[in-house]
């Protein structure tokens, strides 16, 4: 058995010279070179963009093993990431696929290729001249939601924070906290609001918290993905940003142009074990 017998799929794409030239040109998340692989009859003007991985890295339990290196991981994204983002620099509509979709060999890729083609067509359709940005709304560091405001400590020296003076101090603290982050996250519906207008389609992600939030301050309230046609990517970033302008307490970070991830269902790997 070859260490290189596993197919790795990194996106669906119209068949045309111009995106063959591109993936020519491009290699893999194993350094491998990547080509584009259509089935011959059914579905010619299809194909995925593909590249011949080690199955040591890639068979099933191994790519288990890996995703908790994050490193490798890390690493393995960033490589993904970069096939797909040269494959629609080189104009071609994309169908980004999920991180290490894995097939057997080509003709498996092919058959699955096959299977979708119609579906796989119309968000092709869908897709072509459309690019995704990214919106995450934030609430300042001192505005919290209010039930997770931190319990002010008792005055050392006064004892007052077991008294009626600590309790007013307390209420006051809550109550203008509790009309900021009111403020913040009608003002974060309103800009929500204005960016469905602007855009063709949007996909909410679970917002950012601990660990994933990164260093970015504040607390993350929103954050979607939004479809946008190519030519109102400025138009977009300058309607979002005009809406949250002057607002206390919010803060807006627009990330993008990216192909289309979060538009592109994924198709279901028909990974086997090689034999």
């Amino acid at each position: 058995m070859s260490d290189t017998n596993l197919v790795y799929a990194y996106a669906v794409l119209r068949r045309t010279p111009e995106a063959a030239a591109a993936a020519a040109h491009l290699r893999g998340v194993a350094g491998e070179p990547i080509h584009l692989v259509a089935p011959a009859v059914t579905a010619p003007q299809l194909a995925f963009a593909i590249g011949h991985v080690p199955a040591g890295d890639y068979d099933d339990i191994p790519l288990q093993a890996h995703l908790h290196d994050v490193d490798w991981l890390e690493s393995t994204v960033r490589s993904h990431h970069a096939v797909v983002a040269a494959l629609v620099a080189s104009g071609a509509p994309v169908l980004p696929l999920r991180l290490a979709t894995v097939y057997r060999d080509e003709d498996h890729a092919r058959q699955a290729l096959d299977t979708r083609r119609g579906y796989f067509l119309s968000l092709l359709d869908r897709l072509t001249g459309h690019v995704e940005l990214g919106v995450k709304i934030y609430a300042a560091p001192d505005i919290t939601p209010p039930d997770a405001v931190a319990e002010p400590a008792p005055d050392p020296v006064t004892g007052l924070g077991v008294g009626r003076a600590y309790q007013v101090i307390r209420r006051r603290r809550q109550r203008r906290n509790e009309e900021a982050w009111r403020t913040v996250v009608q003002a974060a519906a309103r800009l929500t609001e204005t960016a469905g207008t602007l855009a063709v389609g949007r996909v909410t992600h679970t917002p950012e918290r601990g660990s994933l939030a990164g260093s970015a301050p504040g607390t993350n309230i929103g954050n979607d993905a939004y479809l946008v046609p190519a030519d109102r990517v400025r138009a977009f970033r300058t309607g979002i940003l005009a809406t949250a302008e002057g607002i206390p307490g919010l803060r807006v970070e627009i990330s993008g142009p990216w192909a289309p991830y979060s538009f592109a269902l994924q198709p279901e790997p028909h990974q086997e074990p090689a034999a």
